[in-house]
């Protein structure tokens, strides 16, 4: 065997290939991540972090959620350094229909294993004392953190990296090596890397990577803005968004969204997002958009009216149509794993998706049924 080869061939230094490599270096496989950028250099380095139970009705992303949001608290323990906090989520409504709507998906929610206080319009203040008097109710999610992404691919890339793994940056893969229908590894812009398996981490270009392995996933990219104050007081106690981001979340709309999503960050800085919208890949600042974003952050607190942003970053969102994203082996390519197509919930998702590539790997029974998540389902061949 190649003194290159390895068990596990990663595409992609963003968190998810992090928490891939790193929960197959603890199953004790040798792992190999590429990437033609830096680590954390695509969607992970443009994220906010968020690990995020509130924004998901009933159903199997919640149930992926759920896992990796337990598996993030054992990594803040057992790899730590990227800033885990585990402050919980606040969603407000501004209309008293609002507000029922909330109360509704929380109590389902709530049926399905997830902590949610409903809090009342008098209450608000208590947990959030900044927020405009104007609201008519939220519902609090204890169980919401946040990490900073760029540290936690790094330090879970560290960490596998202490238990023999390789990071090589700066490397394209070009294409994917074959004994037969069965990947056997990858063609890089320095060479060939032979592997056990392959997986495509690749996040908002996951559907570029496994086009080079002759199957379709719909991976697509979709835009987003973050606002970034100065550093301030944590006068954000929570992360805190209208109701209506979470039917943003949900929707297949191209068009621009925005819903004002607010929060702070153990630094002091306050990031205030949110926007959608499928424009490819363009990069264009949109001043029209950070001028929605600031106002919508102003509205909901109005003591964000006299503070100074800083800076403004934007990314891509991996989006797949039907919202869910896309783990597990590919049949049309044998030896070929997707662990992609997370739109903006990778962050939260990256370590559940990690442990279990890791398990399907290794043959073993994974924690959680990824049936839901299937790369061959949007493959009329392969699903009729």
């Amino acid at each position: 065997m190649p003194t290159d080869a390895a068990d596990v061939v990663v595409v992609g230094a963003g968190v998810v290939g992090a928490a891939t490599a790193w929960y197959a270096t603890q199953a004790g496989l040798s792992v190999t991540v590429v990437d033609r950028g830096a680590v954390a250099g695509g969607t992970t380095g443009a994220g906010e972090g968020n690990i995020l139970v509130s924004d998901k009705p009933p159903g199997a992303e919640l149930d992926l959620a759920r896992f990796s949001s337990g598996l993030w608290r054992e990594l803040g323990h057992e790899v730590g350094g990227f800033e885990y906090d585990p402050k919980g989520g606040l969603v407000v409504a501004s209309t008293p229909a609002g507000f029922a709507a909330l109360r509704a998906l929380a109590a389902e929610q709530s049926a399905a294993g997830v902590a949610t206080v409903v809090v009342p319009a008098a209450e608000l203040a208590e947990h959030e004392p900044h927020l405009t008097p104007s609201l008519a109710g939220g519902v609090l999610y204890p169980e919401d953190a946040q990490v900073q992404p760029m540290l936690a691919a790094a330090r879970l890339l560290r960490s596998a990296r202490a238990k023999g793994a390789r990071v090589r940056t700066g490397l394209e893969v070009t294409g994917f090596l074959r004994h037969g229908d069965r990947v056997t590894g990858v063609r890089t812009s320095a060479g060939d890397l032979p592997a056990g398996v392959v997986v495509n981490a690749a996040g908002t270009w996951g559907g570029e990577v496994a086009a080079l392995a002759g199957v379709d996933v719909p991976v697509l990219p979709r835009r987003g803005f973050i606002l970034v104050t100065e550093p301030l007081p944590r006068i954000v106690r929570h992360k805190v968004y209208a109701a209506e981001y979470v039917s943003d979340v949900a929707s297949s709309d191209a068009a621009l969204q925005t819903s004002p999503v607010v929060e702070g960050t153990e630094s002091g800085t306050i990031l205030i997002g949110a926007s959608r919208e499928r424009v490819g890949y363009d990069r264009t600042l949109s001043v029209e958009v950070l001028r929605a974003l600031a106002a919508q952050a102003v509205a909901l607190f109005p003591v964000l009216a006299g503070v100074q942003v800083i800076r403004a970053y934007r990314g891509f969102r991996p989006y797949c149509p039907d919202h869910l994203p896309v783990i597990g082996p590919d049949p049309r390519a044998p030896g070929l794993y997707h662990a992609c197509g997370h739109e903006g919930a990778g962050i939260g998702l990256a370590a559940a998706t990690g442990r279990l590539i890791a398990q399907l790997i290794g043959g073993d029974q994974p924690e959680l049924d990824v049936a839901p998540f299937r790369p061959e389902r949007f493959d009329p061949l392969v699903t009729a």
